[in-house]
């Protein structure tokens, strides 16, 4: 496997219009920690019928592409996830200290490129997308119908990051990743429902149980040149933080560094990144800093009980500082029935799918920077975001071969199923 694949050409960015800039010396800010309204939401009318499709996160682009959930993956439509740009770049460059964060934000994990979506989630009735926009640290719904936004809530810090959504719908936690907090809010309405303390740097959130808990992955600071194995001290607390759902309250915290030295591996990373419960919940895969492969997690037992080993590319590169964001893999999803899991082995070009009984991996699909792996509509494919090509591609379940792929826009990461009303092809006038 190769790194020869060229990316598309990146478009310049707008610069900061004076109008906008005399624009936000008339807007009240909102305040941290509120939902602020920004436009009236169009809900569908009752009894709509609502289409299963797929959302994908364009993350440099700042618009997410709606494509079908299975089959050929085929584009739908795109909706623009920072319509209110200008004002949000005029508040920031006021800032001096928000300014900071913000170009720190783009020189760290985006890579010389701002973050505008990094995780979404549409609403029960399908009549809006909820989006984590880390630049701009917010949380932002967007309705479907008119493009606009329906409320906006400021997270603690400077930066938000990946989201979850309850099982049923209502309720969306989300990682303020410089304040070690995550945020529980009202799909609906943007409301905070509450907040809990976590390790350093938030990550990845799971409702578990039935909606119970919420698991949540803090993976340390990810943004330092420090990626020696002997200084691995220095990035931060990392640990694994369980909160009952309806109180937010810590049910448990695990340090995966305990963990892994009994089972003999004290050279892994105990930053625990994408996981993957299986579907009696009893036992979780999850994905370390710096490791090509993944760990097996006993739940009950609270012990590690197998680690795979996947395959490196002989292309890529051993300096630790040139992977992204400290991941070497990132990315993995389980197939419906518990037999399979998928990974995306993002540094090394491949995503494949590992029979969970034996660990075997299958056949190695070439992909470009595989940023994320989820589960089609109809569980029959995993489909992977490749980053690195504009892309993203579903990989057959049951055969380990790529089946479909479609273009889509710049950088995409998170893809998540949700739903639109039937018929929907985009915002009006979007």
């Amino acid at each position: 496997m190769s790194r020869t694949q060229p990316r598309r050409a990146q478009r310049s960015r707008r610069p900061l219009h004076l109008a906008a800039l005399a624009a936000v010396l008339v807007l009240a800010a909102p305040v941290p920690g509120t939902a602020a309204a920004a436009g009236t939401a169009t809900a569908p009318a009752a009894g709509t019928a609502l289409r299963e499709v797929m959302f994908v996160g364009n993350n440099w682009d700042g618009t997410a592409d709606v494509i079908t959930s299975r089959g050929d993956l085929a584009r739908i439509g795109r909706i623009n996830v920072v319509p209110d740009k200008d004002q949000r770049l005029t508040e920031i460059y006021l800032n001096p200290v928000k300014l900071g964060y913000f170009l720190g934000v783009r020189l760290g994990p985006g890579e010389g490129h701002d973050q505008f979506v990094d995780d979404m989630y549409s609403t029960p009735d399908g009549s809006a997308v909820v989006v984590s926009r880390p630049s701009f640290a917010d949380v932002v719904s967007i309705d479907l119908a008119t493009g606009r936004i329906n409320w906006r809530f400021p997270v603690a810090g400077y930066r938000s990051d990946h989201m979850a959504v309850s099982p049923d719908g209502t309720r969306v936690a989300v990682s303020a990743s410089t304040a070690n907090t995550v945020h529980v809010l009202d799909i609906a309405t943007g409301r905070q429902l509450g907040s809990f303390a976590t390790g350093d740097k938030p990550h990845e959130n799971l409702f578990t149980d039935g909606g119970r808990q919420i698991w949540n992955m803090s993976i340390g600071d990810v943004t330092t040149a420090l990626d020696a194995p002997w200084l691995d001290w220095t990035k931060g607390d990392r640990h694994i933080t369980v909160v009952d759902a309806d109180t937010l309250r810590p049910v448990r915290t695990i340090d995966m560094r305990q963990r892994l030295d009994a089972f003999g591996r004290s050279d892994l990373s105990n930053a625990v990144r994408p996981a993957a419960f299986s579907p009696d919940g009893s036992t979780l895969y999850f994905q370390v800093s710096f490791f090509n492969g993944f760990v097996e997690y006993d739940v009950a037992t609270d012990r590690v009980t197998r680690v795979k080993t996947l395959p490196k590319n002989p292309a890529t590169s051993e300096d630790r500082t040139t992977w992204v964001n400290d991941s070497r893999h990132h990315g993995l999803a389980m197939s419906p029935d518990g037999d399979r899991l998928c990974v995306a082995g993002t540094m090394d070009d491949y995503a494949t799918v590992v029979d969970r009984a034996t660990l075997q991996e299958g056949p190695l699909v070439p992909a470009v920077k595989p940023y994320w792996a989820t589960v089609s509509g109809d569980g029959r494919a995993c489909v992977i975001s490749e980053s690195g090509a504009d892309r993203v591609t579903a990989i057959d379940f049951a055969t380990g071969q790529r089946s479909s792929s479609v273009e889509v826009g710049d950088h995409p990461q998170r893809v998540r199923l949700g739903h639109v009303p039937t018929g929907w092809t985009g915002p009006v006038g979007g």
